[in-house]
C-alpha cells in the first residue's frame, strides 16, 4: 500500500508535468495568435516549427522538474519554497526557450508567444501544486489510513512510526501495533506491543496493509529470521532505513549487476541532470559573455601587447574533474619569466612581477576571461571549485583532508569559496569545506546565486591580487 500509493502519485504528477508545456503552449498561441487580444501577426505561422519549439520546451522542463524535484508529493505541502522552485523551474525553461529562438535564426519565433507561454507554465505549475494538496487534504479528512504494523518496540521504531504518522508524501499511516523483539527495551509511546515469539497474539493478516521493519542498523543481520517470521502476512514488507545524522539516504539504493548498493557518498556529476543542465548552461552563458565582451577582451589583449613584451594569452596547467591536467587560459598580468617558477609560486600582495595593467585586470578579475572558451571547450564551468596547480594539488593532497574530493565537479571561473573572500593567501581547509558545501548542495539555483554574487562582490575583493 505504501509502495503503491507512491507509485500512483508520483506517476500522475509526473504525465500531468510532462502536460504542462503543450498547456502552456495551447494557450499562448489561443491568446497570441487567434484572442485578437495582442496586434495582429503579419508573418505567416509554421505549425511545424512551433512545434519543434515544443519538443526542445519539454525536454528542458523535464530536466527542470527532475532537477527540483517538483513531480515529489511532498514538496506540494512546502509552501513558499514549493512556490520558490515553481518559479526557478519555470525560468529556467522560459530563458532556455528564449535563448534558443535567439540562436535559432533561420526561423523567426514569436517572442510575446514565447514570454506568455512561460507566464503561464509557471501559473499552471502553480495550480498542480495546489490543487494536489487539495487533494490529498481531501483523502486526509475522508479517514483513509495505511494500517501499518512496526517490526520493533525500541526508540528507532517510535522514530519510524513517527515519521510514518506525520508523512505528508502520501496518505497517513496507522499504527496498527509493535512487535518487541527478542532482549529489546519497549521505548514505544502509544499502540499495542506484542512479542516476536508469540505469532498467534499478531494482528490478523486483513488489519495490516503494509509491514515496516524499524531496526537499528546493528540488527540487520536478524532481518533474514525477521522475514521468515512474517511469512504468515500476506502483505508487502518494507525496512526503514537510517544510518545517523551522518549519512542521508534518499532514493540511491539501486542494484547493479545484481547487486544492491547504496550511495554513501554521491556527486552531482553522476546525475543526468548536472551533465544536461550544467552543461546547457556553460554553453548558452559562455557564449552571451564572449559576445558581449568582445570588444573588451581585443582591447585588453592589444594593451596587453603593447604594455609589455610577450603573448596577451597566458597558458598554464590546472587540475580539473577527476584530477585531470588542462590547459587553463588568462590574459597575461606578469612579464614572461621562467615558467617553473611561475608554477610553484604564490602572486603576492605587489608582486613585482605584475605588470601595472596587470595589477588591475587581476584586481577586477577581467584576466580570467579567457577561460570563458575553457568552459566552451569542457574542461570548465561557469561555476565550480577554482582550479589549482599541479604541484599545489600534490602538496594539498598530503597536508589537506578531503581536498581530492573537490574533484569530483567540474572546476569553475567562480565559486562558493570565491564569493567568500576565499581566495589568495587564505585558508586552504577552510576553502575545501566551502567547495564541499557546494559539492552537496548543488543546484542550478545555488550558481546563479554565486554568479550574481561573483558580480556584486568581484570588483571589490581585496584579496584579488
Amino acid at each position: 500500500m505504501i509502495r503503491r500509493s507512491l507509485n500512483l502519485t508520483d506517476f500522475l504528477l509526473r504525465i500531468v508535468m510532462l502536460a504542462l508545456p503543450s498547456l502552456a503552449f495551447a494557450g499562448a498561441a489561443y491568446i497570441r495568435f487567434m484572442s485578437g487580444l495582442i496586434f495582429p501577426v503579419t508573418l505567416d505561422i509554421n505549425v511545424l516549427e512551433y512545434f519543434g519549439l515544443l519538443l526542445f520546451t519539454t525536454l528542458i522542463w523535464t530536466m527542470a522538474v527532475e532537477h527540483y524535484g517538483l513531480s515529489r508529493p511532498v514538496l506540494a505541502y512546502q509552501g513558499w519554497r514549493a512556490i520558490r522552485k515553481a518559479f526557478l523551474a519555470s525560468m529556467l525553461t522560459f530563458t532556455t526557450t528564449m535563448a534558443a529562438t535567439f540562436f535559432y535564426r533561420s526561423v523567426t519565433f514569436s517572442r510575446v508567444f514565447v514570454a506568455l507561454s512561460g507566464f503561464l507554465l509557471l501559473g499552471f505549475l502553480l495550480i498542480t501544486q495546489q490543487g494536489f494538496r487539495w487533494i490529498m487534504q481531501r483523502a486526509r479528512r475522508s479517514g483513509l489510513r495505511i494500517r501499518v504494523l512496526i517490526v520493533g518496540a525500541d526508540r528507532f521504531a517510535e522514530l519510524t512510526a513517527q515519521r510514518l504518522r506525520e508523512g505528508k508524501n502520501m496518505l497517513p499511516c496507522s499504527i496498527v501495533g509493535f512487535i518487541r523483539l527478542p532482549e529489546q527495551e519497549v521505548e514505544v509511546s502509544a499502540g499495542p506491543v506484542f512479542d516476536f515469539a508469540k505469532p498467534q497474539q499478531w494482528p490478523a493478516g486483513k488489519e495490516i496493509d503494509d509491514i515496516v521493519v524499524g531496526i537499528p542498523p546493528e540488527r540487520l543481520t536478524e532481518i533474514p529470521a525477521i522475514t521468515e517470521k512474517l511469512e504468515r502476512f500476506c502483505t508487502p514488507v518494507r525496512l526503514a532505513l537510517d544510518f545517523g545524522e551522518g549519512i542521508l539516504v534518499r532514493e540511491r539504493l539501486f542494484d547493479f549487476g545484481g547487486n544492491l548498493m547504496l550511495d554513501l557518498r554521491m556527486n552531482p556529476a553522476e546525475t543526468i541532470t548536472y551533465v544536461v543542465l550544467k552543461r546547457t548552461f556553460d554553453i548558452v552563458f559562455s557564449l552571451f559573455i564572449l559576445v558581449l565582451t568582445a570588444p573588451l577582451m581585443l582591447l585588453i589583449a592589444l594593451a596587453i601587447r603593447l604594455g609589455s613584451p610577450g603573448p596577451a594569452i597566458f597558458v598554464q596547467d590546472r587540475i580539473g574533474l577527476n584530477g585531470q591536467i588542462f590547459h587553463m587560459y588568462k590574459f597575461r598580468t606578469m612579464r614572461v619569466s621562467d615558467p617553473v617558477e611561475s608554477n610553484v609560486r604564490w602572486t603576492t600582495p605587489d608582486d613585482p612581477r605584475c605588470t601595472r595593467l596587470g595589477a588591475f585586470l587581476r584586481r577586477t578579475n577581467l584576466d580570467e576571461f579567457p577561460q570563458f572558451f575553457n568552459v566552451l571547450g569542457g574542461n570548465m564551468s561557469v561555476v565550480g571549485p577554482r582550479p589549482e596547480r599541479p604541484y599545489f594539488v600534490r602538496k594539498f593532497l598530503k597536508d589537506v583532508a578531503r581536498y581530492n574530493t573537490r574533484h569530483h565537479l567540474k572546476v569553475g571561473i567562480t565559486g562558493w569559496a570565491q564569493v567568500n573572500g576565499l581566495r589568495g593567501d587564505t585558508s586552504i581547509p577552510e576553502r575545501i569545506e566551502h567547495d564541499l558545501y557546494y559539492l552537496r548542495n548543488w543546484s542550478l539555483a545555488f550558481d546563479l546565486r554565486i554568479i550574481f554574487l561573483t558580480f556584486v562582490r568581484g570588483f571589490t575583493d581585496r584579496n584579488a591580487y
